[in-house]
């Protein structure tokens, strides 16, 4: 059974993305920083559904964390597909940003991808065969008022992901990114009627998105269809930024 592990699982676009793959038989490994309570209970919810599943936690921003994490998980043997979703955004004007604020963002989004991702692949290289996603954003594109930060580290999961693709294509790894648009996830949930209407107003297909629209495409890129795909970025926006 090739095993599977979802960074910042706990939440709600992990969570989707952990039903997906385990609903494809996979073994998922549903990460968390501070949810760990809610990825236990998710992986629950899939073993009892009939998947396998199991949670655990490490912060993105501790090295030693995130090596200890992953340590553990190796000695269990190796992951075969990977799926780079945890972050975090502090949103702020760059005039009024402190260096923490830059910080923080930066080393979850980019430095925490590198921690988990690096130790992983040679493991993954040995087995010929892997899928890394890693979650970007159209703000890493397109850019956004009052996100240079989270901005500045989607755009650098794009370079990191085309380069990475590159240097695993001859291994049987693939390495592609998701960009997604508005998703309909707590975060939006909160907005009022008006400011909904007005972010809807912006994308072509007049919603939007869900989590589940998310899964789906990281679903396709871990599968037998999108093997000759990689170092590609999927945008999942509804046609926003394209």
């Amino acid at each position: 059974m090739k095993r599977a592990l979802v960074t910042g699982g706990s939440g709600e676009i992990g969570a989707a993305i952990c039903r997906a793959l385990s609903a494809q038989g996979l073994h998922v490994i549903v990460h968390a920083n501070t949810g760990l309570e809610r990825a236990q209970a998710l992986a629950g919810e899939l073993s009892a559904a009939g998947g396998s599943a199991q949670a655990l936690a490490f912060d993105l921003r501790d090295a030693a964390q995130v090596q200890q994490g992953i340590e553990a998980l190796l000695a269990q043997g190796p992951i075969q597909v990977l799926v780079n979703n945890a972050g975090v955004h502090r949103d702020v004007l760059m005039a009024g940003m402190d260096a923490a604020v830059w910080d923080e963002v930066i080393d979850t989004n980019l430095n925490g991808f590198f921690r988990v991702t690096q130790p992983l692949l040679m493991p993954m290289v040995r087995t010929r065969w892997g899928r890394i996603i890693n979650m970007s954003s159209v703000a890493g594109q397109v850019g956004n008022r009052g996100q240079v930060n989270y901005a500045a580290a989607k755009a650098g999961l794009i370079g990191a992901t085309r380069s990475l693709a590159q240097e695993l294509a001859g291994r049987g790894i693939t390495v592609n990114a998701v960009a997604p648009g508005f998703i309909d996830t707590d975060m939006t949930k909160v907005l009022n009627d008006e400011q909904r209407a007005a972010l809807t107003t912006q994308v072509p297909m007049a919603r939007l998105g869900s989590v589940d629209d998310i899964a789906a495409a990281v679903l396709f890129l871990c599968g037998s269809g999108a093997s000759y795909i990689t170092g590609e970025i999927l945008h999942v926006t509804g046609g926003f930024g394209v």
